[in-house]
């Protein structure tokens, strides 16, 4: 068994799950979030005995805008970004100035109508592994 540091927060093997790089485009989003799924189920129940929300907060954020910016960089054509959003309910005359925004994936993940469209709701839906809600489960029956 690998020895696992004391104040490891699971970005390290998270960002790897949810590359940078163009597996990001190339995976299927379901597929990294399955991958996900398995990695932070197991590491939440290493540190289950660990008061951790505000960490598990963090990171559950962190990897809420991790999957949109991938999402986002799958949609790589102005006019697929324009499709998707309108077919995820957003009004044709405020998805084009998303669309066409250059200001980088990770900034565009971050932008209000982007989290609006790809709401976590609609991400768990679509088989996200939500930390908060798996941490809150683990210490009600504590």
């Amino acid at each position: 068994m690998e020895k696992r540091r004391k104040n490891d927060n699971g970005t390290g093997s998270a960002r790897e799950l949810a590359e940078h790089t163009w597996e990001c485009v190339i995976q299927s989003i379901i597929r990294t979030m399955k991958k996900i799924k398995v990695y932070m189920r197991g590491w939440l129940n290493y540190y289950e005995t660990a008061d951790m929300k505000k960490n598990i907060e963090s990171l559950n954020g962190w990897l809420y805008r991790r999957i949109r910016m991938c999402i986002w960089k799958q949609w790589k054509l102005p006019r697929t970004r324009m499709r998707k959003l309108v077919g995820l309910g957003m009004d044709n005359h405020y998805v084009a100035t998303i669309a066409y925004d250059r200001k980088g994936y990770w900034f565009d993940a971050g932008n209000k109508a982007v989290n609006w469209a790809l709401s976590k709701e609609r991400l768990i839906n679509w088989g996200f592994y939500d930390l908060a809600t798996a941490y809150q489960s683990l210490h009600i029956n504590c």
